[in-house]
């Protein structure tokens, strides 16, 4: 009994501990892919051969992303594809694949912020 009793203490505590961390809804306001990534949420979204991806903080407001930088590598027809992003607009990275690109996504973008920090998004 007194195993299954601490089984149960430490179970709570790892659903509670889990869920106090800030989760990104699945979907963006931008109607794209959202992942967290670091202090961030990043939002994907593809159109032909552009990727757009979004930044907000973890409360949804949008992110400027003057000074940053990011590399995707998506895997397309089961071949890596490398994009390039640079800023675009307030909040937006973007960059041009020489392959089209599909929804949903998979692979990894790494966005660096203005102060060097790197976080990535797995999607």
């Amino acid at each position: 009994m007194r195993a299954f009793k601490f089984i149960l203490s430490v179970a709570t505590a790892l659903t509670i501990a889990t869920s106090a961390f800030p989760h990104a809804p699945e979907k963006g306001k931008n109607g794209g892919q959202q992942v967290n990534a670091g202090n961030y949420h990043a939002e994907a979204l593809v159109k032909g051969n552009t990727l757009d991806v979004f930044l907000t903080d973890h409360g949804e407001t949008p992110v400027p992303t003057k000074g940053f930088r990011g590399v995707a590598v998506l895997i397309v027809d089961g071949k890596p594809a490398k994009i390039t992003l640079a800023p675009r607009g307030e909040n937006v990275l973007t960059g041009t694949s020489a392959v089209e690109l599909r929804a949903p996504i998979r692979g990894a973008i790494q966005i660096t912020n203005s102060d060097n920090e790197t976080v990535q998004a797995k999607f």
